[in-house]
């Protein structure tokens, strides 16, 4: 599975996730499309402000099942998103390091920086 396709997909799913909990807290609790939204999202990223709490028994149990799945489907994206900016930095520490690499290798050499700069002293009894 490709890189893009993978990552389509896990945007998908998070996307349909936050459409799911939106439309179950709207229907379960009667809250604003607004509310039922701003719910999801808060106790998907587990932020939990605490001003919207579920109060019937369903939603209690819906939000325990959204938890538990949405929980991991958010995991997975937020440790895709970080694999694919860690790659994204080393490829970009990989072009600085290959730039640099082009320039005098005598900066970067482990020799003595004074061996080649001044001849050697002569010494005449």
């Amino acid at each position: 599975m490709s890189g893009s396709f993978r990552i389509a997909t896990l945007l998908l799913t998070l996307v349909l996730i936050i459409i799911a909990g939106t439309v179950f807290f709207r229907w379960a609790e009667g809250w604003s499309w607004l509310d039922s939204y701003f719910f999801t999202v808060v106790t998907l990223s587990t932020v939990g402000y605490g001003n919207l709490v579920p109060a019937t028994a369903i939603g209690k149990i819906g939000t325990t099942v959204f938890i538990l799945l949405g929980l991991g489907i958010f995991a997975v994206a937020i440790q895709q998103f970080g694999k694919f900016a860690m790659r994204k930095r080393e490829e970009h520490v990989e072009w600085i390091v290959g730039r640099l690499g082009t320039q005098d290798e005598a900066a970067n050499s482990d020799t003595d920086p004074t061996r080649d700069a001044m001849p050697p002293r002569r010494h005449d009894s």
